[in-house]
């Protein structure tokens, strides 16, 4: 590992490859979305193999996936009510906000702040 290729936290972004895939799989997701299922499947097999600050993302990459189905479930029961559509758009952004900071967080070889959060 070169000094170079090593963030100023100290790890290899290059570590961090298949879960910045994750977060590209869970973004393309909202245009084609079994990727984000092929994502889930992936945090959760390299969770246990990958340097603890990578598992801080597959830990947010798996609640993220969970927590999203949950927004969502809970968004298409209340459209009758028209807050549905409201609460959808809500899931969207937050969805993409948390695959943002995944990955700037990735490239910067940082781990997952706050992983276990609900929000962003």
């Amino acid at each position: 590992m070169s000094e170079l290729s090593v963030s100023e936290s100290g790890h290899d972004p290059a570590e961090g490859k298949t879960a910045n895939l994750v977060y590209i799989l869970y973004l393309a997701a909202l245009v084609v979305g079994i990727t984000s299922l092929v994502g889930l499947i992936m945090a959760y097999v390299n969770r246990s193999d990958a340097p603890e600050w990578v598992q801080s993302h597959c830990r947010y990459q798996i609640r993220t996936f969970w927590i999203g189905i949950l927004y969502t479930v809970i968004g298409v029961a209340a459209i009758f009510i028209v807050i549905g559509i409201l609460i959808l758009v809500l899931v969207f952004i937050w969805w993409i906000v948390r695959c943002a900071k995944g990955i700037k967080a990735i490239n910067k070889g940082q781990p997952m702040e706050n992983a276990g959060t609900w929000l962003w």
